[in-house]
Parts: C-alpha cells; structure tokens; sequence
C-alpha cells in the first residue's frame, strides 16, 4: 500500500475537515479572510489531522467527534508557520508568496494569532480537561522552541541535547499528540493512547531531521527555496553539527562565511559541499531511522487493525522523503 492509498481511504473525512478549515479561516475582517485563506490554499499534506483520524480508529470513531480536534490541530500548526516566516523573513513557502511578503508583518502576525484563537475556540467542543491541557501544553512548548531557536541563531556551539530538544518542542510534540489526542477524542484505552503518542513523537523527530536534511541536498524545486537556506538564516541543524564537532576547520570554515554581513547565496555553496563530505548527511540519515525504527517498534502494541497498517505506511513515507 502507497501513502495515496492511505489518503484514498480517508478521503471523505478528509474533506469533511478541509471543509471545516475554510469555514473555520473565514473573518469579519476581509484582510483577515484573505490571508488566512492563502495560507489554507498554500496546501499541505495535512498529516496531522490524518494522525488524528487514524488514532481514533483504535477507539469509538466518529468524524463528526473528531473533525473538532483535527481542525484545531491543523490550524496551530499553520499558525505557527506565519509566524516562522516573519521570524525567517521568508518570502516564500511552498513556492507560493507567504502572508508576510503578501501583506506585511504585522498582518501576518495577527493572522497567525486569528488562526490560534480560532483553534482554541474549536477545541471547546470537548468537555474532557485533559484534551485541552495536552493541547495548552504543546503550543506553550512550541512558542519555546521557536524562541530557543531564535536564541540560537549563528550560535556555533550548541550541542545535539539543545538541537534535538527544539525539534522536539518545534515539530515532534504536535505530532504526538496529534495521534494522542485523536485516541483520546474517541475513547481509545489508555494503554493505546500513550503508545500512540510515543507513536507520533519518534516520527515527528524522524520527519524534522529528515527537513533538515533535505534542506542540504534537496533542490529548489523541491524545497520552495534555495539548498542552505536554514544555515543561511544561521539555523544550526544535525548536519552542520556533526560535520562542525568532526572537523574544525569546518566549523571555521562555516563561521567565516555566515558570520560575513555581505554572504550570499552563491557564498555558501563551498560549506555546503564541506557539510556533505564530512558524512553528516549520513549519520542525521541514521539518526532519523533510529526515531523512525521506535516508531515501529509502538506500533507493534497496537491492536492489528487497518489503521496500523495506514499508521506504519505514513512512518514509511516519512523515512522515504530523503531519497
């Protein structure tokens, strides 16, 4: 079975929750409307909300149930996207003008505090406290990593313990509980909540490494952006920090050319090359199927229904993208 398939078989659902977004999105500010709605016509795989839906399958499913925490978790994760551009400056995202380049910062920034109000204002449907204390805790936590990770721009000498806990606050925890709070929504036994939840966790830190390193070796077609953008913007992520621990004419190297105010794009193609050779592709490669091979192993205790299968194709899909 192909990640299409999956998709195929949830396609009414998922429609159902596309609906819901651009219902949702809608303002009675007509600039309000329009970026909001840009940022939804920008596309996306929507995973998060699949994880949703997969993770209630485990209990009493319900789309009518579930829409109403799949919605919420798409729309905090688009929120945080306008406000990563603003913070990156960046004029494009997925090929397409971003909200910021389209209107301006402050537009955007209130775009993005729309969209996670919005959120909140959904997830009210559910009566459950701990749904709304999971979901609480990991927009705090993300609002951490994107400050942790501002903090550590053109810092040369973090560590890997600093790089894997922002990726984990960035991107892995909304992942998890999107498939934690997809079981809870539907009742799942408790056991299968947090089993899926580690579920999503290993994943979600196999899907950001494996961003990472595609931003070196990907091309601009496929990133929407030059190779090295993340390292231009002073972004330190595991290639460079391997490469940089490895070999310290590297990290010299990287910080003569970053730390230049005039680099351009054209300037970093040489540290590029060195990061490639220094065999820091392969071992965030082998990092990222470490977490992907965890995941695995969670769902293994997980009853053999469809949605394990559907649940083991997207993990598959998620170590694949590298190739």
């Amino acid at each position: 079975m192909k990640l299409a398939d999956v998709y195929y078989k949830l396609q009414k659902d998922i429609n159902i929750i596309e609906k819901e977004l651009e219902v949702t999105v809608q303002a009675d500010h007509v600039t309000l409307s329009e970026a909001s709605t840009q940022l939804l016509k920008a596309g996306g795989k929507r995973i998060r909300p699949v994880f949703v839906l997969l993770a209630g399958k485990f209990g009493d499913y319900d789309i009518h149930s579930l829409k109403n925490i799949a919605v919420p978790l798409e729309l905090i994760h688009m929120a945080s996207l306008v406000h990563d551009d603003v913070i990156d400056d960046a004029e494009t995202r997925r090929g397409k003008r971003t909200v910021k380049a389209q209107w301006d910062n402050r537009v955007a920034m209130y775009t993005g505090d729309y969209i996670f109000a919005r959120a909140l204002e959904i997830s009210l449907y559910f009566e459950n406290p701990k749904i709304h204390q999971i979901l609480s805790y990991a927009m705090m936590e993300m609002c951490i990593g994107e400050v942790e990770q501002i903090r550590d721009q053109y810092n040369w000498n973090q560590n890997f313990r600093n790089y894997l806990r922002r990726i984990k606050r960035k991107t892995a925890l909304l992942i998890a509980v999107s498939c934690e709070l997809g079981a809870i929504a539907a009742n799942a036994p408790l056991h299968i909540q947090k089993r899926l939840y580690y579920f999503g966790y290993f994943v979600g830190m196999s899907f950001q490494i494996t961003d990472d390193v595609l931003d070196f070796i990907g091309t601009q077609k496929q990133l929407g952006k030059p190779a090295g953008s993340d390292l231009l913007q002073g972004n330190v992520t595991l290639p460079a920090l391997y490469a940089m621990d490895k070999d310290p004419e590297i990290k010299r190297l990287i910080m003569e050319t970053l730390d230049d105010p005039y680099v351009d794009k054209l300037d970093i193609r040489n540290v590029l090359d060195e990061i490639k050779n220094s065999g820091g592709i392969e071992y965030s490669l082998q990092i990222s199927d470490m977490y992907l091979n965890k995941a695995f192993r969670c769902l293994e205790e997980l009853p053999d229904i469809d949605a394990k299968k559907y649940l083991y194709e997207i993990a598959s899909y998620i170590g694949k993208r590298k190739f």
